[in-house]
């Protein structure tokens, strides 16, 4: 008896999806609740599960193809998994018996293991290991089921422990076959995912729709660096999490928010709608690019519980488990070019929000302080914002708000 797998409900206003990537092959045997097959959507990425334990059949959708909600995506053989296995076994004892030429019975082997690497890595980590020469096998993934992300082949690069891929293939390979000298002009074209597709025209309306001005200030993390050096320990202990910056600069942004509530709005038709609360939009980076989920009511909570749920958030995005009510909404986002190196950048808002909050890497430079040059740890800040709501003043104030904050911590406690 054959079950079938179909697309799941996917969320509000959410109808289609694209096929990422099969987690099974046919005939292997799955799990009840397994995840078989990955689906992308406008936002995140979701795992349909087995609803029936047993062997996979037949897949219907193939990866890349768009599907609708309720759309037949494969069969599952009920209580097939155990009639596989002895049938496979005989067939293994009469290969092994079998007489062949080692060279005829080596190239099976190398071909599923492409086969089996190919499956299993997505068309941007693929496209990573190749450039660098690597051997996926011997990157340790962190992405969902021990799947290799791009941050695991970025982090592995960048420490020197991933190791080139064997060229025991090549060596064996007649001379003719080898690459032709000279610069490679090689070319792959790799589709788009949706998500990528929903963020390139979000970003294009955005650009096309809004009047979009951005403002500078600068801001000197002394003061945040020396309490994040004095308390981390006593804060991770006490909450389980590790204190960084986005506590301080959500926090901030949430006083000058309440200050400036232009900054806060949005405009819907001929109308301004002023948000009375901060659903602040955190970047966060996932194998399939940046995701933005919603800290909700961010103006109630503390630094740790702040901390907490952007944590959460960031291994839920390595994981692919983010949801579509994690992404919904938000009035304001923060991004954090700087965890990337990222001097300064003008950031895109994210419609229909109208502001944006761009930070960026700290470095050493010198400043004036009572008429003495010193060094200071310092920061570009970069606000976005839509001109025809919010007018520079307002911008302006906004920022210098944000920056006094964060030089002056003190503020946050006491609400000035």
């Amino acid at each position: 008896m054959a079950t079938e797998v179909k697309v799941p409900t996917l969320g509000e206003s959410v109808t289609e999806a694209t096929v990422g990537q099969w987690l099974k092959k046919p005939g292997e045997a799955v799990a009840l609740d397994e995840p078989i097959v990955s689906l992308e959507t406008d936002k995140v990425a979701v795992d349909v599960p087995a609803p029936v334990a047993g062997t996979l059949g037949d897949i219907i959708a193939k990866e890349g193809e768009t599907v609708n909600v309720g759309a037949l995506l494969a069969l599952i053989n009920e209580g097939a998994a155990a009639a596989a296995a002895p049938a496979a076994a005989p067939a293994a004892k009469a290969e092994a018996a079998a007489p062949a030429p080692a060279a005829s019975a080596a190239a099976p082997v190398a071909s599923d293991e492409d086969d089996g690497g190919n499956l299993t890595l997505s068309p941007a980590v693929r496209r990573l290991v190749l450039e660098h020469g690597l051997d996926p096998s011997k990157i340790k993934g962190t992405g969902k089921d021990g799947r290799l992300t791009k941050d695991d082949v970025t982090a592995a690069v960048a420490a020197g422990t991933a190791k080139a891929a064997a060229a025991t293939a090549v060596a064996a390979a007649p001379a003719a076959a080898a690459p032709a000298s000279g610069p490679s002009r090689a070319q792959e074209r790799v589709k788009m995912t949706r998500l990528r597709q929903t963020v390139a025209k979000r970003l294009k309306e955005a650009q096309n729709n809004a009047a979009l001005l951005t403002t500078f200030n600068d801001v000197d993390m002394t003061a945040v660096i020396e309490a994040r050096a004095k308390y981390k320990d006593l804060f991770e202990k006490k909450h389980g999490v590790r204190l960084g910056f986005m506590g301080f600069f959500t926090k901030a942004v949430c006083m000058a928010l309440k200050d400036i509530p232009g900054v806060n709005g949005q405009i819907e038709g001929d109308e301004i709608v002023y948000n009375d609360f901060c659903d602040i939009s955190v970047a966060v980076s996932a194998p399939t690019g940046l995701v933005v989920p919603v800290i909700r009511n961010a103006e109630s909570m503390s630094v740790a519980t702040i901390e907490k749920t952007i944590g959460d958030f960031g291994r839920k995005a390595k994981e692919g488990k983010l949801t579509m009510e994690d992404m919904k909404g938000g009035t304001f986002t923060i991004s954090n070019g700087g965890v990337f190196g990222s001097l300064m950048s003008t950031p895109i808002i994210n419609p229909p929000q109208s502001a944006v909050l761009g930070l960026h890497r700290i470095e050493d430079r010198p400043v004036v302080r009572d008429g003495q040059v010193v060094v200071r740890p310092m920061m570009y800040l970069a606000l976005s914002y839509d001109h025809r709501l919010i007018d520079g003043r307002e911008a302006v104030t906004f920022l210098v708000a944000v920056k006094n904050a964060i030089e002056d911590p003190t503020r946050l406690l006491i609400d000035l």
